[in-house]
């Protein structure tokens, strides 16, 4: 009998056990609160197991420093909170434009500015897809336990060496500090996609931007055997910068179409009692807690609920939300926020009108009494 790796962690030391099981072997940050730990956690983990890790100046040399690391054929990642997400953004559109594989981790506070610095929220959901200025596609991805933390770790990992693309991992304060039982599973439990290098021989003309028939893009270490050329502006198969209007076009079409292109294969979710509910509860991060605390209690006297987890953020599941809730009476958007995914699921479903919001904005977190109460009062209009 193999004994299980076991811990008692807490959610971003979760975070760092998932990165470090999907091969991080390099890491750049600055201290933020409250992603703080996983910063802290790497500086002593990753030396012992050969890689590298740096505290640069600030946050945006965070980001380019793993830009520049994940060009040199590492697995590289940052975290941050709120104010310093948004400071990486420049960077983060450069790894967009220049398909550089790389994990942001964004564990959200209060905003905006310094906002509410050991608070939580989960505001940042448009900052991730839109943040970074221009047309783009982006991946995010988010959990609300650390079994799930970890597992949805690999595979930002995992779709960013797939899709050679940035991938944002949008934690919450409350999933980041509370603490609660990890099992790590054992190497090659869950499966890892490693870089795909060029097959190209040295010497010989590499197009670092030419995608193979499946659409992937092989890499050349820089630095490497091959010299060629990278940049933020658009740029044709070489890497040299373009104005021609048909490669621009079809740069644009490609950076897109790669993520949009694969919203099925990128679409995480858990589904709770979804077969019969007249209510669906829609919910991600650690107010996805709450709101299946309500779901279980609310069955237990008779009432058809159900809960919808998005673990996919971006690039929005729309037709897969649409048909898990066709057959719902009305549907609940439960998050710590203004109400930015209950945007996108109104444009989702076939009546947005029977979609409501259950939130919260004051740095406190959504319990399963304040769902309640916004419960009864909807079910008070006779939806």
């Amino acid at each position: 009998m193999v004994e299980k790796n076991i811990r008692f962690v807490q959610g971003n030391e979760a975070c760092v056990e998932g990165a470090l099981y999907a091969g991080l072997n390099f890491f750049a940050g600055y201290p933020i609160t409250p992603s703080t730990e996983i910063a802290e956690l790497l500086s002593l983990r990753l030396p012992q197991k050969g890689g590298k890790f740096i505290q640069m100046e600030d946050e945006i040399a965070s980001m380019c420093a793993i830009v520049g690391a994940s060009l040199t054929g590492l697995k590289a990642m940052t975290a941050t909170s709120g104010p310093g997400f948004s400071l990486k953004q420049e960077a983060i559109g450069y790894a967009v434009m220049a398909e550089i594989p790389c994990v942001i981790v964004n564990v959200q506070r209060g905003g905006p500015s310094t906002g509410l610095p050991t608070k939580v929220s989960q505001g940042d959901i448009m900052q991730a897809r839109w943040g970074t200025h221009g047309d783009h596609a982006i991946v995010a991805l988010t959990a609300s336990n650390h079994q799930d933390v970890f597992k949805i770790t690999v595979e930002a990992f995992n779709i960013a060496e797939t899709f050679r693309t940035p991938v944002i991992l949008l934690f919450d304060e409350v999933v980041g500090h509370m603490r609660e039982k990890l099992v790590i599973p054992e190497p090659g439990e869950i499966p890892l996609v490693e870089r795909l290098r060029t097959s190209v021989p040295e010497g010989t003309d590499y197009h670092p931007y030419l995608p193979r028939e499946d659409g992937r893009l092989p890499m050349s270490d820089f630095g490497g055997v091959h010299r060629y050329n990278v940049t933020g502006l658009m740029h044709d198969m070489w890497g040299f910068p373009t104005d021609n209007p048909k490669v621009a076009y079809g740069l644009m079409r490609h950076l897109i179409d790669k993520i949009e292109g694969h919203v099925q294969d990128m679409t995480h979710a858990k589904e709770f009692f979804l077969d019969d509910a007249e209510c669906i509860f829609i919910s991600y991060g650690s107010a996805a807690r709450s709101a299946l605390h309500v779901v279980e209690n609310r069955r237990a006297r008779g009432e058809r609920l159900g809960l919808l987890e998005l673990q996919t953020l971006w690039p929005f599941p729309a037709d897969y939300v649409r048909e898990r809730c066709e057959h719902a009476k009305y549907i609940i958007v439960v998050e710590m926020n203004m109400g930015q995914v209950l945007q996108e699921v109104r444009k989702a479903v076939d009546d947005p009108e029977k979609v409501f919001l259950a939130n919260s904005i004051d740095g406190t977190f959504i319990t399963p009494t304040k769902i309640r109460n916004i419960l009864r009062v909807i079910q008070g209009k006779g939806v």
